[in-house]
């Protein structure tokens, strides 16, 4: 064995960053590295899909913190190296290369890989997903040739959020979402509803009920992607959204209960001795989906999962209850969704959709479990209190735009 550390964490997104900068904050004094598959320094990944794309902000802008910071505060980083297995009995982690390495605590932040379409021709060139920063940079590299057709499968966030900046520099964009709805899985339907024409009057061509039976291509680059209805959608390049497979295959190998995801208690620990797992690829039972067994993928969850296990490697227990928050920025729209609205059977409109500032909040059984708000910061903010009080209100009230929320608290 090479090398043993006190903590070793496996990932070098936000979770995997957070919890050594928390482990520090909170007097932790031991070694730590941090393994990252990337041979960059750990970086944002919300920008990749907004403002890195569209050059607005250099890769420098967008890492969490400057070499020197990781130096200063005795962290070792490890980049360009991928953990492959893990020894629960003899406490190590196993490399590519075929190294081990020791721990005393693990903390793993592997995060998730981009799901991939498994049709025909998915393997051709040209084929991109928005995952990390090389990504990206060969995305911009092809669109850099000229002006371009692209296909984005996906109306997550990740494919509005691309197709928003696609369409900001001047390429066609159609954009094809399986569902009868784009953010099906995040927002209600008037949300839904309001992205989709929001989306069509910037010229993109968002095609709903739009599954895809396979690519086509010419000399080994995509140049099609053909739908089920037998319709082709011609295409320069192709732009996958459709969520991510979390990364656990070494956890479940060594033995931790893992489903989509790997479980873990109120104090991110798994089922294996000393070993944690936090952000994308951790499921745990949250408060804010009425104690549901749930993955989130957010940069909340990560930071805050991720403070969680630090503590508690320090010996401070305090479970992880955080309250779930997102934003996505498309076009001039900022949308801040606080809560989760898994199971809503009301939603109140506050606001005007044709004044593009708004928000829905959602009810279940007269109690706010969440708000989708789109430019309207101040609902947001006054918003998160009454979901993290669990308010139950009046619709009327909340509807009521002559009234702050904060009032109703």
């Amino acid at each position: 064995m090479s090398e043993q550390y006190d903590v070793v964490i496996v990932g070098a997104g936000h979770a995997g960053a957070q919890a050594a900068i928390s482990l520090r904050q909170n007097g932790f004094e031991g070694t730590i590295v941090i393994f990252g598959r990337e041979e960059v320094l750990p970086y944002e990944r919300p920008p990749l899909s907004k403002e890195y794309m569209s050059r607005e902000k250099e890769f420098e802008r967008i890492q969490l913190r400057p070499a020197k910071f990781w130096a200063e505060k005795k962290i070792a980083l490890e980049l360009g190296c991928e953990i492959v297995g893990i020894d629960p009995v003899a406490r190590t982690v196993l490399l590519s290369d075929g190294e081990t390495v020791g721990y005393c605590k693990l903390i793993w932040a592997g995060g998730g890989s981009p799901r991939k379409l498994g049709c025909p021709g998915s393997q051709l060139r040209g084929v991109h997903a928005v995952r990390t920063k090389a990504d990206v940079d060969r995305i911009m590299a092809a669109l850099d040739v000229g002006q371009k057709k692209v296909g984005v499968i996906g109306g997550g966030y990740i494919g509005l959020e691309a197709a928003a900046v696609l369409r900001k520099l001047g390429h066609e964009v159609t954009l094809l979402e399986a569902l009868p709805r784009v953010l099906a899985r995040v927002a209600g339907e008037q949300v839904s509803q309001f992205y989709t024409m929001e989306h069509r009057k910037h010229g993109v061509d968002v095609r709903l009920s739009a599954a895809v039976d396979a690519l086509e291509g010419a000399d080994g680059w995509a140049s099609g992607i053909r739908l089920v209805d037998g319709d082709l959608v011609s295409c320069d390049l192709v732009i996958v959204g459709i969520g991510i497979l979390p990364d656990i295959d070494a956890l479940a190998d060594a033995g931790a209960i893992c489903e989509n995801g790997v479980r873990v208690d109120s104090y991110c620990r798994t089922s294996l001795p000393d070993i944690y797992a936090v952000g994308d690829c951790a499921q745990h039972e949250n408060l804010f989906a009425d104690g549901a067994i749930i993955r989130l993928e957010s940069v909340q969850n990560a930071n805050d999962m991720a403070a969680t296990a630090a503590k508690h490697i320090c010996d401070k227990d305090e479970t992880y209850s955080a309250l779930p928050w997102f934003w996505s920025n498309q076009f001039d729209l900022k949308l801040q969704t606080a809560g989760l609205s898994i199971g809503y059977d009301q939603t109140v409109l506050r606001g005007s959709m044709a004044d593009r500032s708004f928000s829905v909040i959602y009810l279940k059984a007269d109690r706010v479990i969440a708000l989708d708000c789109v430019n309207a910061m101040k609902d947001y903010v006054q918003g998160r209190k009454l979901v993290e009080a669990r308010a139950v209100l009046c619709p009327e009230d909340l509807g009521d735009t002559s009234r702050q929320l904060k009032e109703l608290l």
